[in-house]
């Protein structure tokens, strides 16, 4: 049978780059869903052209869509085992239809690892992120702080914060994920499925962490 590992994690936990370090280790796909999207609108099929429809005139993807964006991605030969999906699902409603399109394929939701982050942590690493404007390189206030430029273009007086960056901007971020995942890991803890994770380790610490919650292979 199938195992779909289903991946949660606030902005700024790490999900993404623990994801990718998983799919190594067990041999299974990372399916993102902001990759699909950009998938399917660069190569303009027919899915993608309906979200660019939405998304020009300035509206929401439909669940349907991305629903049916996913299905196609997880049909392919390559999720035959299984997948490790990030950033869907992001609602009861979609993991529902997940639960739906799994069965079809023989499979299940076997593990949701959750790293959880303190949220002042989170705080930290998004909004310590600053960009030089001459060259475009970036640094981190915390985990790699401005020592010259690797471009040999720039000095710190062109360093300055986006405002997606700032403390204000993340804070915001971060409370409207959590209130919006909130029914999402009661879903998953009512199915009994979802493992928490400390996410406020070393990153190799984080990833042994989440192998240890990973069904054991045979």
């Amino acid at each position: 049978m199938p195992d779909y590992i289903v991946m949660l994690g606030a902005p700024g936990a790490g999900k993404g780059t623990q994801a990718a370090r998983i799919a190594e280790k067990v041999a299974l796909p990372h399916i993102s869903s902001g990759d699909i999207f950009r998938e399917n609108l660069k190569n303009e099929t027919v899915l993608g052209k309906k979200a660019a429809d939405y998304m020009n005139r300035g509206e929401l993807v439909p669940d349907d869509l991305t629903i049916e964006m996913i299905a196609d991605r997880l049909s392919r030969p390559d999720c035959a085992n299984g997948a490790i999906l990030d950033g869907f699902p992001r609602t009861p409603a979609q993991a529902e239809a997940l639960d739906g399109m799994l069965q079809k394929l023989g499979g299940e939701v076997v593990v949701v690892p959750y790293i959880k982050v303190p949220e002042e942590e989170l705080i930290s690493r998004l909004s310590g992120r600053i960009v030089c404007k001459e060259c475009g390189a970036t640094f981190h206030k915390k985990f790699k702080p401005f020592e010259s430029c690797p471009y040999g273009k720039c000095e710190g007086e062109y360093l300055y914060q986006r405002e997606d960056d700032k403390v204000e901007t993340v804070t915001n971020r971060i409370k409207v994920y959590l209130e919006n995942t909130a029914p999402l890991i009661a879903y998953y803890q009512d199915k009994g499925v979802l493992q928490e994770v400390d996410g406020d380790q070393a990153i190799d610490d984080v990833l042994a962490s989440l192998i240890a919650v990973l069904p054991q292979q045979e």
